[in-house]
């Protein structure tokens, strides 16, 4: 099985001898995402220099604070100039960022999201047809496509978002769905794109997997319920994809988390919770844990997520334990 594995830190400037032993360990591709601090497209640069031939994604870059034209044109460049299969994945991320960071409306984020990929699918055609499109949000004209090849995928919770994912993307990067529902989720992305004419099985699917390794499993889970208090209390869209599954122990953490209290969020995610939204435990188990999501029909790339909450020794232990070589 060969997968890939995120990035931590993503504030942080990826370590050259990380990046080679994530390559050495027979990942096929790092993912990186992306807030605040660094930026992706030059992380991913960075790490393609100090490897030789592991592919590269981003996961996610928001669509609000870049144009289509410049998405394109920054993956046409990391494609181009380090000779690396190059996965685009974008996502609306959060009105916090958004609006906080980068001071633009939040506005619309499913439409923006379809027209963004389609642009951006268009603009790296290696059609020799100039690209005009007349959007409700974007209307561009009369400039040649960039002879790339990047899917882009989507990072979609809701059923809008899915639908818009089934309509025009190469993929899909669900976060926070629970692994049992994923078949259910991507049916919406697969009607979706019967419905455009295309065939859902040209679609990936390429789960987040919050993953942490420890000869101590309570410490192991301790580190995946804090990654999972973080999502589902700081964001709606992952509490209400949670609460599908566990409506009230995401109503419970989610009202700690908006009380401030951080330790009693991670106290009210539930062990249920932990097996069906992430991988936690000793090497044996969480690769045991890892197999089964992994052979779910619904996916096709899982991606190891080790959560800010692991120290460097958890998450040197986890990308090791679930490295390809080993899994």
């Amino acid at each position: 099985m060969t997968h890939g594995v995120l990035l931590p830190g993503v504030t942080d400037v990826v370590d050259p001898d990380f990046a080679r032993e994530l390559e050495s360990l027979g990942y096929g591709r790092v993912w990186t995402g992306e807030l605040w601090g660094t930026d992706a497209f030059l992380s991913l640069s960075h790490v393609a220099h100090h490897t030789d031939d592991i592919d590269l994604g981003t996961a996610i870059v928001n669509v609000f604070s870049r144009s289509p034209a410049t998405l394109a044109a920054a993956a046409a460049t990391l494609n181009a100039t380090t000779g690396r299969d190059v996965v685009l994945g974008v996502g609306a991320s959060t009105p916090k960022a958004v609006e906080d960071l980068h001071g633009v409306d939040y506005d619309r984020p499913v439409r923006r999201i379809h027209e963004t990929v389609e642009l951006v699918k268009a603009y790296t055609s290696k059609s020799d047809e100039r690209v005009d499109y007349d959007g409700e949000l974007f209307d561009v004209a009369d400039f040649p496509p960039l002879d790339a090849d990047i899917p882009v995928y989507v990072a979609a919770l809701g059923p809008a978002s899915r639908r818009a994912t089934g309509r025009v993307a190469d993929g899909w990067l669900p976060h926070n769905v629970p692994f049992p529902r994923l078949a259910e989720a991507f049916e919406v992305v697969a009607d979706a794109a019967r419905e455009a004419g295309r065939d859902p099985d040209d679609i990936a699917v390429a789960p987040y997997v919050p993953s942490a390794v420890s000869d101590d499993a309570d410490e192991a889970r301790r580190a995946v319920k804090g990654h999972l208090a973080y999502y589902v209390g700081s964001g709606e869209g992952y509490r209400k994809a949670v609460a599908q599954s566990f409506p009230d122990a995401a109503e419970a953490v989610a009202e700690a988390w908006r009380a401030g209290d951080r330790e009693d969020a991670r106290a009210a995610v539930t062990d249920e919770m932990v097996d069906a939204l992430g991988v936690a435990g000793t090497p044996e188990d969480a690769r045991e844990q890892f197999r089964a999501v992994a052979a779910l029909d619904a996916v096709d790339d899982p991606i190891v997520v080790v959560p800010a909450q692991a120290d460097e020794a958890m998450t040197m232990r986890t990308v090791r334990e679930l490295s390809p070589e080993r899994a």
